[in-house]
């Protein structure tokens, strides 16, 4: 069973679906019944034209549904129409179908919710977890975003900016996540990028392309992560970081500074320097200090308060750290790095233990493990 062929069609299936007039939640599922139907019945017999096949399946289980809703009989004259017989056009609607999520009717956050579980593939955990919440309220959060849009026709697209977070939000989980949606992000980017002039989408452009030239340093051979100042800078995709500095500066030449552009910046600075000791740290806490009047995110004032410790020493990230709450997620790792940087291996020690145990993932939680092991082995050498 070709998993990655049954994600590929899932977004144009459910397309199909909500423009013959399926409420979104109807519509997902049905798309659901459909692929669960398909891993079931491809092995043996598998399809000629699986989008077709995924089509028909996902509108039968809709109009099951919606012929036993007493409630939904006057949809009658829309349901009983069936797809056409024949094989379905290979017709690419994932980003439309991004568009058409980002609905009016829901609130941004909650519209980049639906549309990360609909649509990105990812879980409620995953969700919950980029943006700071329990998996409990998450898990509410689409639950009411589905009843809000059940019987809303989707023909008002949402904003941009929302769809940019969404891609965004796809990228990190594919960058760092259990599922890799990365490079599907980078298309869709790249897609918009063509249909849309704005230098917000440029930036988020570039800032992907500049975090993705890194990817192959980010983990060692045997799977443990590879912190970016210890990374093999020459293995890093060198065309994709000249593409990706060459779009941020047409962007930035526009004079309508956005966050992506700022972050973008922040990745081309790294991404500029030849070793990580020549990195240009106050430049990056400038353009930290950007994104924190842009956005007043605490996880920016965090990253920031790691810049400030490699530019004006490990006391003053400390200080800047000190006005952050201690429970935000990666708090602890970063202050163990500022005090072992200031000369408190045992504070460092202490710290990064209890940053492995609040790791969201394996890898994380094991390198921090590490640190925390190899400070304790200096300490009683």
């Amino acid at each position: 069973m070709d998993e990655a062929l049954l994600r590929s069609l899932t977004p144009s299936v459910l397309t199909v679906l909500v423009r013959r007039g399926a409420g979104f939640a109807a519509a997902e599922d049905a798309v659901q019944d459909a692929l669960i139907e398909a891993v079931r019945v491809w092995p043996d017999d598998p399809p000629r034209d699986p989008k077709g096949w995924l089509v028909t399946v996902a509108w039968r289980r809709f109009l099951d549904a919606t012929r036993a809703d007493a409630a939904r009989r006057r949809r009658e004259d829309v349901v009983e129409e069936q797809p056409p017989p024949g094989p379905t056009p290979a017709v690419d609607d994932t980003l439309q179908l991004y568009f058409l999520c980002a609905h009016p009717s829901l609130t941004p956050s909650s519209a980049v919710a639906l549309t990360l579980r609909a649509v990105g593939g990812l879980t409620t955990r995953q969700i919950a977890a980029a943006y700071l919440v329990p998996e409990a309220t998450m898990a509410q959060r689409i639950s009411r975003a589905k009843r809000t849009v059940s019987g809303v026709r989707f023909d008002r697209p949402g904003d941009v900016a929302t769809v940019l977070r969404v891609l965004y939000l796809v990228f990190n989980e594919g960058y760092s996540g259990d599922v890799d949606l990365a490079a599907e992000a980078i298309r869709l980017t790249g897609q918009l990028a063509a249909a849309i002039d704005h230098p917000e989408v440029a930036g988020l452009r570039a800032l992907m392309l500049l975090h993705h030239a890194r990817r192959a340093t980010r983990t060692a051979p045997d799977g443990s992560l590879v912190p970016l100042a210890e990374q093999d800078r020459g293995r890093w995709d060198t065309a994709s970081i000249a593409e990706g500095v060459g779009i941020l500066q047409a962007a930035l030449a526009r004079d309508r500074l956005g966050e992506f552009q700022a972050q973008a910046a922040i990745a081309a600075l790294h991404a500029d320097a030849p070793t990580a000791e020549e990195t240009d740290w106050v430049q990056i806490v400038e353009w930290y200090d950007e994104l924190v009047r842009l956005t007043d995110s605490p996880v920016v004032r965090l990253n920031r308060a790691v810049a400030v410790g490699e530019a004006d020493g490990p006391r003053a990230g400390l200080a800047a750290l000190a006005a952050l709450d201690p429970a935000l997620p990666r708090h602890a790792a970063v202050a163990a790095h500022l005090h072992e940087r200031d000369g408190d291996p045992a504070t460092a020690a202490r710290l990064y233990a209890e940053a492995a145990r609040k790791a969201p993932d394996l890898a994380e939680r094991d390198h921090l493990t590490r640190q925390a092991a190899r400070l304790n082995s200096r300490r009683h050498r």
